[in-house]
């Protein structure tokens, strides 16, 4: 993983970029017994909410507003800048694996973005979440985002990233690939319907590929420190890669 792909003001694009990229690798091999659809999710955000998804510019000034009103003096009483409050709604893919010719939801894929691990927008994804697990579908859950809380399981791991696969037949044991920002995104066989082959995903070769073909590295700052920070041992490892490169 790269961790500046992580910072908020980006993460959009890579999430959709790379939900994009996986249906395109995995719907011709699953066709044509299987369609692969590319879903939407809104939530709709208060103000101090935006700094987590990468509404900066509102955020930041919002951040820095007192938090109290004062009285201003007689001889500065005039026409003054402010912030309103206002709502933002966002959206986010995800992938809904169905049986064909009847349509049947068989697997829902996630990849988690800030809006799910923070606030509102964590307890909505959260329901929905618990929705599933109370149905046979299949979960697959993507963490590639080190900053806010991993999502719930019965073992806590400390792990940089994460990916979950659930499988409707098998819980409450679910499997969790737990790894660090130095070693590669392990792959996983997508789960489906009982006799069917599972495609390998391997996200680690997508998500490099993507990099190129998006040319993500014209918008990154490498001389500056990522977003949200490393560890120190994390940043001093980065460094020589990015000097080196």
């Amino acid at each position: 993983m790269d961790p500046y792909l992580e910072n908020p003001a980006l993460w959009p694009d890579v999430h959709n970029s790379l939900m994009v990229a996986m249906r395109d690798v995995l719907a011709p091999s699953l066709a044509p017994n299987y369609y692969v659809g590319i879903e939407q999710r809104m939530y709709v955000l208060k103000p101090e909410e935006d700094l987590f998804i990468g509404r900066t510019d509102v955020g930041v000034t919002l951040q820095r507003l007192p938090p109290t009103t004062r009285s201003l003096p007689l001889a500065e009483a005039g026409v003054l800048e402010v912030l309103v409050p206002m709502e933002d709604e966002v959206g986010e893919l995800f992938l809904e694996v169905r049986e064909l010719p009847g349509k049947k939801l068989v697997t829902t894929l996630e990849m988690l973005s800030p809006v799910n691990k923070f606030g509102q927008g964590r307890r909505k994804y959260l329901r929905k979440r618990e929705g599933v697990f109370n149905t046979r579908t299949h979960l697959v859950e993507v963490d590639l985002l080190r900053a806010g809380e991993p999502m719930p399981t019965s073992r806590p791991v400390q792990s940089d990233y994460r990916i979950l696969v659930s499988r409707g037949s098998q819980r409450p044991r679910a499997q969790l690939y737990a790894f660090h920002l130095r070693q590669p995104i392990p792959p996983f066989h997508l789960p489906l319907l009982p006799g069917d082959a599972e495609p390998l995903v391997d996200l680690n070769t997508l998500l490099h590929d993507l990099y190129a073909r998006a040319r993500f590295d014209v918008i990154l700052d490498y001389a500056q420190p990522p977003v949200p920070p490393l560890r120190e041992e994390d940043a001093d490892w980065a460094r020589e890669l990015i000097h080196a490169a």
